[in-house]
């Protein structure tokens, strides 16, 4: 698969996609948008793909956020049809049904920093730093940011981190909950070979199990408790039926690895 600002491989069943812009620090214009989404649309329907890791080219940043020179030129009109066009992308990325990790190798900032949050799971090397400085352009977080935040880190940390712009270390990201892991950047491998081994422990796991845990948690999120509990038994009841649960229960009573199918 070929990009013009994005890298794309895919080994056992784990595709790592990486933002290679970074000459400016992985920055979001209209060519990174374009391409995630094309590159999420086509692993969501490969079922060759299991798990997405989502990371940026360098050493210095995951995406540094949007393209200032083209926030610039936009007027009222442009601006919320571009905040349109980024939720749409992120929120593709956070529904394609597959677990998606990022790979937080350094600034996670703005529309990077929305970009993060709108992924599965988030794994951080030490020297990472995250904030939503959008407040020192006269302007809010427009990809999702000021919904998602809040979700994570709860309201008033959320407000604190917007209304200051302030930019913080991945200690203290992992402390608020904005990050899941922290790993140390004096080898720089240590990040990717994480995500690598979490990636892999997940596709041992059954496919629609993973897809439907994905799918209860984030819609139930959305919903009240009494839906969500009722849509979480539809689920395991649809599931009941289907032959991975009775390969995966044969399996643990057999005392033998699972082969899973996805049917």
């Amino acid at each position: 698969m070929n990009y013009e600002t994005l890298l794309c491989e895919v080994k056992d069943q784990v595709a790592r996609v990486t933002l290679n812009r970074p000459q400016v620090l992985n920055a979001l214009n209209t060519q990174v948008f374009n391409d995630l989404e094309a590159v999420f649309s086509t692993l969501a329907a490969d079922p060759a793909v299991r798990v997405i890791l989502l990371t940026g080219a360098g050493e210095k940043a995951f995406a540094a956020g949007a393209d200032i020179k083209e926030l610039a030129a936009i007027d009222a009109t442009a601006g919320e049809a571009k905040a349109r066009r980024g939720q749409g992308v992120f929120r593709l990325i956070e529904t394609c049904g597959k677990p998606v990790i990022a790979c937080i190798n350094g600034f996670a900032l703005g529309g990077g920093c929305e970009l993060a949050m709108a992924c599965t799971i988030r794994l951080a090397s030490d020297t990472a730093r995250l904030g939503q400085p959008e407040v020192k352009l006269g302007l809010i977080p427009g990809y999702g940011g000021t919904q998602r935040l809040p979700r994570l880190v709860g309201q008033p940390m959320a407000l604190k981190l917007l209304l200051t712009g302030e930019m913080i270390n991945a200690t203290e990201a992992l402390r608020i909950g904005l990050v899941d892991e922290v790993l140390p950047a004096d080898n720089t491998d240590k990040l990717m070979e994480r995500a690598e081994a979490l990636a892999k422990t997940i596709v041992a796991m059954a496919p629609l199990a993973v897809a439907a845990c994905l799918h209860a948690v984030r819609d139930g999120s959305e919903i009240g408790l009494e839906q969500a509990i009722d849509m979480e038994a539809k689920i395991f009841g649809r599931l009941c039926g289907t032959s991975d649960k009775e390969e995966g229960t044969k399996a643990f009573l057999e005392k033998r690895a699972a082969v899973w199918t996805g049917r």
